[in-house]
């Protein structure tokens, strides 16, 4: 029985182990924090969203991130001190606009074959996680966003995604508790929502039914891999261990920029940091007033998701700042007032406010598969969608290692292969 490692107990890595269990491999997973789940995949905005596939690398984005920059409470911020890695991230992510509509339309069919394959998991491990399948609606406050959202949605529909328009009247019916004056929607019905730190955890007790060992409060300070296999170096506390595999996959988030560079490979991820609040709805009119059907507000860069009867999660924007994880007020304070004024009935005295980094790659897209050295493989860089595909990049790297031992590939998604 062979054995794999595998760096990091996000959503992304806790995918990955209970894919490679389920192959018959020997699987230890190492993480820095002492359960999975603790970090970006903690409190994002809930959304298992193939209609939020449009990658980001578009000119129009590039021209309100340059506006935004003086405002603090901006959807898009840049802090415009000097940073190497920063600097030149951003280069490749303009660079890659000339890919925009190829990777809308892959991350698309991704998307959707992901959710299938979660859900799948779901049931088959009697995993409940705040599962709400009423789907996503998009709103636009006036014609020019409704417009640029018909061409985007051609890209959707190009990728295979039912998504449609909807006018103000149809809006409020899906949605009753909506309020306000909008100029019309697109309404994703195959859409999800979810709470991913419930999902991950139970993953992870799924994965330790099937074997699967973790190792918390590990900070890996060294891997090698050479023809023998993988070394893994971790501090534990006071204590120095190591463990030799005969594979590893890099799931670390924001970390695996800096593994990676040990392992001679150059995984370009840069961290995007993005806010959520959860509104406890204590009473029984927040209740009422909050919103069952996940919404994507395109001008605010708002995103929700009803977690069970008493949460409701808001989230959103992005903040290039390097590896900071500070929850600043002024922040968060947009995201408050945004439930205050499109669910006036909504009670704000219980907030709770968290930030986490997204891994964003240049193209937006993940990285899926083999490094320069043959028994090294990444399942990484997600950006904001790691919830809606990590189902299906941990079957694709699954698939990649599986076949690279000569056995038999699981049914991969059409058209992609891993990078």
């Amino acid at each position: 029985m062979s054995t794999i490692i595998i760096i990091g107990s996000g959503i992304t890595g806790v995918t990955t182990a209970y894919a490679m269990a389920a192959r018959g491999y020997t699987v230890t997973v190492f993480d820095r924090e002492r359960y999975p789940a603790m970090d970006t995949s903690f409190a994002n905005g809930g959304q298992l969203s193939a209609s939020n596939s449009e990658v980001w690398n578009n000119p129009s984005n590039i021209f309100k991130g340059l506006r935004w920059m003086l405002r603090k409470d901006a959807p898009l911020l840049l802090n415009p001190s000097p940073s190497f890695h920063k600097y030149t991230w951003l280069a490749e992510f303009i660079g890659q606009i000339r890919h925009y509509r190829r990777h809308t339309i892959e991350t698309t069919r991704l998307a959707i074959a992901a959710r299938q394959h979660l859900f799948e998991i779901a049931d088959r491990e009697g995993i409940a996680f705040d599962l709400e399948r009423r789907g996503i609606l998009h709103i636009y406050s006036n014609k020019a966003e409704f417009d640029e959202a018909y061409r985007v949605n051609e890209l959707l529909r190009a990728g295979g995604l039912d998504r449609h328009p909807v006018t103000p009247a149809e809006m409020r019916v899906i949605e009753p508790a909506l309020q306000g004056e909008h100029y019309g929607g697109f309404f994703t019905p195959s859409d999800a929502t979810g709470d991913i730190h419930k999902f991950t955890r139970g993953l992870a007790a799924a994965c330790e039914r099937k074997g699967v060992r973790f190792v918390f409060g590990a900070q890996v300070g060294d891997i090698r891999a050479d023809l023998e296999g993988v070394l893994v170096r971790w501090q534990e506390g006071p204590l120095r261990n190591e463990l030799r595999a005969k594979k590893a996959v890099i799931c670390a988030g924001i970390g695996s920029r800096r593994i990676a560079s040990m392992l001679g490979d150059r995984v370009n991820i840069y961290p995007v940091k993005g806010y959520s609040i959860t509104v406890n709805l204590a009473d029984e009119v927040s209740q009422k007033a909050a919103p069952r059907v996940s919404l994507l507000d395109e001008a605010a860069k708002i995103v929700t998701s009803r977690l069970g009867q008493d949460r409701f999660r808001v989230a959103g924007t992005a903040e290039l700042n390097g590896e900071n994880r500070d929850i600043r007020a002024d922040r968060i304070k947009p995201l408050v007032r945004w439930v205050e004024q499109l669910f006036p009935g909504v009670c704000t005295a219980q907030v709770v406010p968290w930030a986490g980094l997204r891994p964003m790659t240049p193209s937006m897209m993940p990285k899926v598969g083999r490094g320069k050295k043959p028994n090294i493989f990444y399942n990484t860089g997600h950006g904001h969608l790691g919830w809606t595909l990590s189902a299906v990049t941990a079957e694709m790297v699954a698939d990649a290692i599986t076949t690279d031992q000569g056995g038999t590939p699981a049914r991969l998604v059409r058209g992609f292969s891993c990078r």
